[in-house]
């Protein structure tokens, strides 16, 4: 059994769409970023990479390279499957928190949840996503911006 962690973070600002854990959220703000900036994504990418020993997923999609320039998270969450395959493993379960003021998620977490668990290909079971806020603290709570943190826990198949 391997366990990772991931956390990420994105400024808010007006004239994006929010793109959380694949969906589209109706809001007047989106996250900026050189991908769609989906943090919940990304936080579930670091996890799984960190489970496996493989580094971040700046290191394997850096911002700097002109070819993740607007890319889907769900994309490349797909390619760190297969790395994840490829290592020999089989991801058990996903714990992910989203910390945001606003908008309010809840009515978008079940989607959020099955795309998820379709591209990790588990069950709906496996995969877990909360939502929270910091009381209007910080800048999640200014709503400046959003994060979010994931555990996986991964298993061998090797």
């Amino acid at each position: 059994m391997r366990i990772g962690q991931g956390f990420d973070v994105h400024r808010l600002v007006a004239g994006q769409p929010l793109i959380l854990g694949g969906v589209t959220v109706p809001y007047d703000f989106g996250l900026l970023g050189h991908s769609d900036a989906d943090v919940l994504v990304h936080a579930v990418m670091d996890a799984l990479l960190g489970a496996i020993g493989s580094r971040d997923i700046g290191h394997h999609f850096p911002d700097t390279d002109p070819a993740y320039k607007g890319a889907q998270s769900t994309e490349l969450l797909k390619r760190v499957m297969r790395i994840v395959n490829d290592k020999g493993f089989k991801v058990q379960n996903i714990d992910a928190t989203i910390i945001a003021e606003k908008p309010k998620l809840a009515g978008y977490i079940s989607e959020m949840r099955g795309n998820l668990a379709g591209i990790i290909e588990v069950d709906i079971a496996s995969i877990n996503i909360k939502a929270t806020t910091t009381e209007g603290l910080g800048f999640t709570g200014s709503g400046e911006g959003i994060a979010a943190m994931a555990v996986a826990l991964l298993k061998s198949i090797a």
